[in-house]
């Protein structure tokens, strides 16, 4: 989901920290290699980045990660992004925007990871440590994060059109087993911090290893369910069984995160807007986690 009607470039970027921030005027500003689809990021100067939402749902999350990142951030053992400044809306650009610290590291890809399984434990260390934080005052599920931390009920129906849509592509009774256990698996923790979007493109790497944790624009405090999406996206065999001794969630959050995984990779495969790589990527995915269901089952 992006506006069309607002054409983020170096221009506007350009644009906007001469008028409101004049004192970095003196820096360039350029895209960055991988500049996101949600919000859009280029560089300023060699040790800034420039974060605009790309369209007004995203434009929620800014005032969230200006005012919580900092808090989280010493409570952590990798880094994650800093907050500089807030820039304002203008009659060119209608929402909050950010700038931020840049932050080294190539996004994760096998190519770059050492050991997935090492990868794997200091992921799961993070998410621990993210978990253990106060979540006093932290922002519950809403239209901020898309509902993530809250109840899976909110996707029911947009799910099972998914499946439907699906017959005879997959095994739409395999999924429907695996969303209902999902749905029968009902949180009753108290609420905890999470990411919201554990994904590798939001895991830095150095020297392949994982050097930091970015976009927490769909962190919030509630079920950290959504958060092992990735023990299906990225890990596979010993680092995703490695993945999950390290989190230690009990069966039932283990089921919840499977639904949000299904879920996201249901409605990529069902939809008509993604890329044939996405698409095939997605179908892997369906395929890993109704595997796992059947394994644990």
């Amino acid at each position: 989901m992006h506006d069309p009607t607002v054409e983020i470039d170096t221009d506007l970027v350009r644009r906007l920290v001469d008028a409101q921030f004049p004192e970095w005027r003196h820096l360039p500003v350029k895209p960055v290699a991988f500049g996101g689809w949600d919000n859009r990021t280029f560089h300023l100067g060699d040790e800034m980045t420039v974060r605009l939402p790309s369209a007004a749902p995203y434009s929620l999350q800014v005032e969230k990660e200006q005012r919580w990142l900092p808090k989280l951030a010493p409570h952590l053992p990798l880094p994650i992004p800093e907050p500089l400044a807030m820039g304002e809306p203008v009659a060119f650009y209608p929402w909050h925007w950010s700038v931020y610290r840049w932050i080294g590291g190539g996004t994760a890809k096998n190519g770059r990871v050492a050991d997935l399984s090492t990868f794997a434990l200091s992921l799961a260390d993070f998410l621990v440590a993210l978990k253990r934080i106060d979540p006093t005052g932290g922002p519950g599920p809403g239209q901020h994060n898309f509902y993530r931390g809250g109840p899976l009920t909110v996707y029911d129906g947009e799910a099972r059109q998914a499946i439907a849509a699906l017959d005879g592509q997959i095994d739409t009774q395999a999924a429907t087993t695996v969303w209902e256990a999902a749905l029968a698996a009902t949180w009753h923790g108290s609420p905890v911090w999470f990411h919201g979007d554990v994904a590798s493109g939001n895991l830095l790497v150095e020297d392949g290893r994982l050097s930091a944790v970015i976009d927490f624009g769909t962190s919030g405090v509630g079920d950290p369910s959504c958060d092992l999406a990735i023990a299906w996206t990225f890990f596979e065999g010993e680092s995703r069984e490695a993945f999950r001794a390290a989190i230690a969630v009990d069966e039932a959050t283990w089921a919840r995160g499977l639904g949000w995984t299904l879920w996201k990779a249901l409605i990529t495969v069902a939809g008509h807007d993604a890329n044939q790589a996405e698409v095939g990527r997605q179908r892997r995915v369906i395929d890993e986690v109704l595997a796992d269901h059947e394994c644990w089952a």
